[in-house]
């Protein structure tokens, strides 16, 4: 848990657990919690996220507009410390994950000035992970 906020829990649907747990335990650096044949909990940043194996199509073709940019929508992510973005940003690239939209500055000169980036886990689930200098501006408004 991190500076004493409560962890969240999300649930999602994936084809491939073995995938899901290569991409979320190696690529993404979380540390693996219980299983069963059927769902894993990962630990991403002291937030349990639980991977659950489904045939079903996991339909993905909804985006919303931000900065001009077609943002997946659902997605969920984790607003992390800037030098933790940056080394998730580093960590990604080298493993050759292919960005939805790039590692970005969004924002800048505003109120709510943050980094972001978006790509998608191997069933398609789309992950958004953002920083900020100072979390305090986390809830930010220009009023």
């Amino acid at each position: 848990m991190q500076d004493g906020v409560t962890p969240f829990h999300v649930a999602f649907p994936v084809h491939d657990l073995a995938a899901a747990r290569l991409f979320y335990g190696e690529t993404l650096g979380c540390r693996e919690g219980r299983s069963t044949g059927e769902w894993i909990d990962f630990d991403l940043y002291g937030h349990q996220v639980v991977a659950h194996h489904t045939d079903a199509p996991i339909e993905r073709n909804h985006h919303g507009s931000v900065d001009g940019k077609r943002v997946p929508i659902p997605h969920f992510g984790v607003v992390l410390r800037w030098n933790e973005f940056e080394a998730l940003a580093a960590r990604l690239r080298a493993r050759e994950v292919k960005f939805e939209i790039e590692p970005h500055i969004r924002f800048q000169g505003q109120a709510g000035e943050q980094a972001t980036m978006f790509f998608f886990d191997p069933s398609g689930n789309p992950l958004e992970f953002k920083a900020f200098r100072d979390m305090a501006s986390l809830f930010a408004t220009d009023d």
